[in-house]
Order: C-alpha cells, then structure tokens, then sequence
C-alpha cells in the first residue's frame, strides 16, 4: 500500500511539473515575396520591401535593408526574392537581424540563392534581378 502511496505521488508531481511547464509550439511554414536594390564600394547597403505570408494564415509587411563591408563593388535590384522560413513557430520571431556573409560575382540579368541564420530561425533567399558586382562581404540581413 505504502509502494502505490509512492507512485501516487510521483504521478501528481509528474502531471503538476507538465502542465506548468509551456510547450513549444508547432513550427509554422512562412515565406516572403521581396523586392531589394543597393550597391557596394567597400561598404555594402541595400533596402526594399516585402510580405511574409505564413501557414496560420497570418501575413505583414515588411521593411528589408542589408549593411555590410568587405572587398565587394557593385551595383545590384532583385525584383521578385523569395525568403523561406525555417525554425519559426511565431510570426513575431521572422524580425530581426539574420548573419550573411557570401561571395559574389554576377553581371546583367542573374539569379541567385544564400542562407542565413537568426538564433533557432533560417531563412533561405533566392531570387533573380540586374546589376552587377564582384566581391566578398560579411554584413546583416535585416528584418523590420
């Protein structure tokens, strides 16, 4: 009796530890439809715009800039970007600053694709446009 009296016990304290502990939600699919443009003399910079669309059925707008240095020249627009999103079980953790850093070298008409990370979250660019560069940067990829 006094072995079931144990069990008893640990059960409740298992079942009040679970429910005070918060679970971790569903990851949720998003991606965004962006336009950028910038240019680089040493110091990378661009800005755009865009719309992240997600599987819960939320969307908003955002505001896109990129900074960074290195030995890059060039001139750059990407007219229709696609970011996936990966990791992300929030809407509100798709803002912020994501790590970039890429080697890069394209003229006229291109189309290309890069990952970067923000904490547990990736997102996946790819995209064509015009312009032309040649460089390497190190830089952020920043979400508003």
């Amino acid at each position: 009796m006094a072995q079931w009296k144990g069990i008893s016990a640990l059960t409740l304290a298992l079942a009040a530890w679970m429910a005070a502990t918060p679970a971790k939600a569903a990851d949720i699919e998003c991606k965004m439809n962006f336009r950028l443009a910038g240019w680089s003399v040493f110091y990378q910079t661009a800005s755009g715009s865009g719309t992240v669309h997600c599987s819960n059925g939320q969307s908003m707008g955002v505001r896109i800039r990129v900074k960074g240095g290195g030995l890059t020249f060039g001139k750059s627009q990407i007219d229709n970007g696609v970011g996936k999103f990966s990791g992300v079980s929030s809407m509100s953790e798709i803002k912020g600053h994501y790590a970039d850093a890429g080697v890069h070298a394209g003229a006229a008409k291109s189309a290309g694709a890069r990952v970067m990370t923000k904490g547990n979250v990736s997102l996946a660019l790819s995209g064509t446009g015009k312009g032309w560069d040649l460089g390497v940067a190190f830089g952020a990829f920043i979400i508003e």
